[in-house]
């Protein structure tokens, strides 16, 4: 079966004659054993509607504290345990983690399209390490994911003639775009480990390798790129306006936010944005925005928040939140789970145009009725003029829009 991913088909990636180039953000399926059929479903669709160059896996793919795992689970990566789970326990959760990734990979491997994967908080709670998950997923074809292991083959089976910067820390790398002549690198992509939890409470953030990671990159790479990962920073917040807590749909922040309720800042959010929980950063500000306008990005593009869809510019940097794609999980209303799509164009490489593709939209009403939401999703009454990217009319309406050149978007807690 021919790729329906452009890259694939000419061996790296690049952009198309058309002059395109996109990219599928996937992101807190946070499933067990049996993936949800609507997830597959919203993948499999999702592939379908973008035909992306390459999908990027944005965390907490695995539902590490699912029973499943109770012989090798680990709540924090520094508690000491009582006794060491046994080389038959271990293989057992290797197993089941193999059957959880062919569940929500075989979309992606049916249609030959290359993937990046990094992690979130929750994956590693399997009991598995990040570099033994890395292993799993290049067990399969298309993962662009470099190997960890000294001497390990780099080369990726969709992608032939593709260079992968290896960063050596597990979901860290990047990756170059080539312009649609294959003369020389237009884009770049880094994909993010973000960290999970902190000592002190909250989540973590990048290493001093990951962030050192970010500004060689783009060095080695000799061109402006898009970040992504998993959790988001602080200055996503400036996309929120402070309110008293008895506002309409006012949101509590999080942790060291907590002591203030936002909504969304109009002026700020790209329209068809929503806000359904707290931003859930780390505590402390760890740089990384800052970092990352310093050191040659145009954007930066989380998830972790399940019920979060935003998109705008803060300070020259596009950010966005992707909703969860897990009909396992919490998160919005069904028909709102999303994979989000961003479209480049040769003409103007670093001002994305961005949607969500939802699976109301996509695939229609839910088979099952285990999604829940923990209250109905507030949506705004003007969601603007929206711009689909898939020149679908069924598509349209859900999202995108244009601000400054830059169209972008769309979907309390999870496990915190």
């Amino acid at each position: 079966m021919a790729s329906v991913s452009v890259s694939a088909r000419l061996g790296q990636l690049q952009f198309h004659a058309s002059g395109k180039f996109r990219i599928l953000q996937i992101s807190d399926i946070q499933d067990g054993p049996k993936v949800s059929k609507d997830t597959v479903k919203l993948i499999a669709a999702a592939c379908d509607a973008a035909r992306p160059d390459i999908v990027i896996f944005t965390g907490n793919q695995i539902a590490g504290y699912d029973t499943a795992y109770s012989p090798t689970f680990v709540k924090r990566h520094w508690f000491d345990r009582a006794t060491q789970p046994s080389d038959a326990d271990k293989e057992r959760t290797r197993q089941i983690v193999r059957g959880t990734l062919t569940q929500f990979l075989q979309p992606l491997v049916d249609r030959r399209i290359p993937f990046a994967v990094t992690f979130g908080n929750h994956d590693f709670q399997c009991g598995l390490s990040l570099e033994e998950l890395t292993d799993i997923y290049r067990e399969f074809p298309g993962c662009v994911n470099p190997s960890l292991r000294e001497g390990g083959d780099q080369e990726v089976s969709l992608l032939k003639n593709q260079q992968i910067y290896n960063s050596g820390e597990a979901g860290t790398f990047a990756l170059a775009v080539r312009d649609e002549y294959n003369n020389s690198n237009l884009m770049g992509i880094t994909v993010i480990n973000s960290g999970d939890y902190a000592r002190e409470g909250g989540y973590a953030q990048p290493s001093a390798r990951a962030m050192q990671f970010l500004k060689h990159a783009v060095r080695q790479m000799n061109v402006r790129a898009i970040a992504f990962q998993h959790m988001p920073v602080h200055k996503y917040y400036d996309l929120l306006q402070p309110v008293p807590a008895t506002t309409v749909n006012a949101i509590q922040g999080y942790r060291s936010f907590e002591s203030h309720s936002y909504v969304l800042d109009d002026k700020r959010t790209l329209p068809g944005s929503y806000l359904g929980e707290g931003i859930s950063c780390p505590d402390k500000d760890s740089g990384e925005f800052r970092f990352l306008q310093e050191h040659n990005y145009f954007a930066l593009a989380a998830a972790h928040d399940h019920r979060n869809a935003l998109a705008g510019v803060v300070d020259g940097l596009l950010l966005t939140s992707t909703p969860t794609a897990g009909f396992n999980t919490y998160g919005p209303n069904p028909e709102k789970r999303a994979a989000r799509l961003f479209e480049f164009d040769v003409r103007h490489p670093f001002e994305p145009r961005t949607q969500l593709l939802e699976f109301g939209e996509l695939v229609g009403k839910p088979s099952g009725n285990k999604a829940y939401a923990l209250a109905s999703t507030y949506m705004p009454n003007n969601t603007g003029e929206a711009i689909n990217l898939l020149r679908k009319p069924k598509v349209l309406a859900s999202v995108a829009a244009v601000l400054a050149g830059i169209v972008s978007f769309m979907t309390f807690r999870k496990r915190k």
